[in-house]
């Protein structure tokens, strides 16, 4: 399978070349740090749908993704799934469970051909320890994160449906969105399920809304594809939480 990590000889500096904005942890580092980084980095490569890792596997180290998109989700009671948050090139993957050394809480998994680098968590406690202006990242990003899931609880609570669905689109097109001559294109692929997992609604409530919002000229439903066609009506259905998190966007 090619989704294994390489072997352990190393390239001499794996991101050369790579034109994508790496993840705010890093930013500020000097070429030399970042050089000193790659060393310990091992690429992977997976093809759409493969895991990055499980739920309850143990903490190996950490992700960076490269190219591709992944979801991180946890399984919940009958067997289903709630998507806690998609990630984007730059964005790192792991990080939650770097420094008790247990087990991952979530589970990930591809969304599309996807390229990551694994750091081995000993390697990245050693660099960081090196570099403490990462781990003052780390920290600052993860209390982010706690606020992020605060709102999103609150959300759960207090908010219609429709709302919820409504911010997942402007979240997911903020983050990934394309213009197109149609309107603005969400860009990501996601299953009427997954979409479901994000609001933490019912598939069948997201079909019933979408083909609602279609009707009403808001949304156009091209195949798979959600395209945005008016901007204003969908961010006038949705409260302003900040629900959703791209840490690169901040």
């Amino acid at each position: 399978m090619r989704g294994t990590v390489a072997s352990k000889q190393r390239q001499t500096n794996p991101c050369l070349g790579c034109q994508n904005r790496c993840s705010y942890i890093f930013q500020g580092l000097s070429p030399e740090a970042f050089a000193e980084l790659s060393t310990v980095m091992r690429p992977m490569q997976l093809d759409r749908g493969e895991t990055v890792f499980h739920e309850g596997m143990p903490a190996f180290g950490l992700y960076i993704l490269c190219q591709g998109k992944v979801k991180l989700a946890k399984h919940t009671r009958g067997g289903r799934s709630q998507i806690l948050k998609l990630l984007g090139p730059g964005e790192i993957l792991g990080e939650k469970t770097l420094f008790d050394g247990e087990t991952y809480t979530c589970y990930a998994k591809t969304l599309e051909p996807s390229r990551l680098m694994f750091i081995p968590r000993e390697d990245f406690l050693s660099f960081v320890r090196r570099h403490p202006e990462v781990a003052i990242r780390l920290i600052e990003k993860l209390s982010r994160e706690l606020k992020v899931f605060g709102d999103r609880l609150v959300e759960i609570t207090s908010r219609s449906a429709k709302e919820r669905l409504a911010r997942v689109l402007l979240e997911l097109a903020r983050a990934f969105g394309e213009e197109r001559e149609e309107g603005l294109d969400i860009g990501v692929e996601l299953p009427r399920a997954e979409l479901a997992e994000m609001a933490s609604v019912s598939t069948e409530t997201v079909i019933r809304i979408l083909s609602e919002l279609k009707e009403r000229d808001i949304l156009a439903l091209p195949g798979h594809r959600i395209v945005i066609k008016r901007l204003d009506a969908l961010q006038g259905l949705a409260h302003p939480f900040r629900t959703f998190l791209r840490e690169n966007l901040v």
